[in-house]
């Protein structure tokens, strides 16, 4: 019973010691960006939050860090600026970057924020049921050579069996690489709304050079792909551009980087075929 009892006090003293270190580390961190952000002349003001923290495997006793950071500049004092990224420490050393030598992987990938359930809207239900056992989640840009290959197979798959998979699907339109996707989403929410059936299936048949600007052009071109009739007042009302925010800002939150990106059951899949392996 001494023995035990001594293991147990043992135990309680080093989860102590880890919760303090743990603190200790987060203001470390925090006092160190401070200071870092605000030798930046424009900053007129900055808040830094810590969102998580994530041991790495590769490299034991250091962290990866996701932390929020909400600024104002001098030169735009009502405007707020909001940006998560992640810094890795193991509480004396902290850098913005890390790479491992032999695979060439960024550590970033390995640090993401949880997927919280309020993610798990209804108006970013595609298929299935709210309450089927498994729930899969898919960030595309609809003119993304890899989405393009990937994700109309996948809803394929999953729009079969409701009852096991709920599908959610956000737009994460690329701009800088394809201007006209940022208008293509606009339409097919705008058709969603409208209570089109297979929107996201049939956005990945629209052939438009990816870099279109012209929005009647492409207008033009997802009507005939998509069978609707939309015109440039109903894919800029306020509904429609508010799921649309909606989308990119939960994309941001969850620091979502490229596409496609899938999460299954709450648990960022990189394979993207996990689904396949759900019994």
């Amino acid at each position: 019973m001494k023995i035990s009892l001594k293991l147990k006090l043992l135990s309680i003293t080093l989860l102590i010691s880890s919760s303090v270190f743990a603190q200790s580390t987060f203001e470390k961190i925090d006092e160190f960006l401070t200071d870092k952000f605000e030798d930046n002349p424009r900053i007129k003001s900055i808040n830094i939050k810590m969102i998580d923290e994530v041991p790495l495997k590769a490299l034991p006793g250091w962290k990866g860090y996701i932390i929020e950071i909400e600024a104002y500049l001098k030169d735009r004092p009502k405007q707020e600026i909001k940006q998560r990224m992640v810094w890795y420490s193991n509480g004396v050393m902290i850098t913005k970057e890390m790479t491992n030598m032999d695979t060439g992987e960024d550590m970033a990938r390995y640090v993401k924020p949880k997927f919280q359930p309020k993610y798990y809207t209804q108006e970013n239900l595609i298929y299935g049921n709210a309450n089927a056992r498994h729930k899969i989640v898919i960030f595309s840009d609809p003119l993304c050579p890899f989405c393009r290959g990937y994700v109309p197979g996948a809803l394929k798959d999953l729009k079969k069996d409701p009852k096991k998979f709920a599908v959610y699907y956000y737009h994460f339109p690329l701009d800088r690489i394809h201007p006209a996707s940022p208008h293509i989403v606009k339409m097919a929410t705008a058709a969603e709304m409208q209570g089109v059936k297979d929107v996201m299936l049939k956005i990945y048949n629209i052939k438009i050079n990816p870099r279109e600007t012209d929005v009647n052009k492409i207008l033009k071109v997802f009507n005939k792909t998509v069978g609707t009739h939309l015109t440039v007042v109903d894919i800029n009302t306020p509904a429609v551009l508010k799921q649309v925010n909606h989308d990119l800002d939960v994309a941001n939150e969850l620091m979502v980087g490229g596409t496609p990106t899938v999460y299954l059951d709450g648990k960022i899949d990189k394979s993207k075929k996990g689904y396949l392996k759900v019994k």
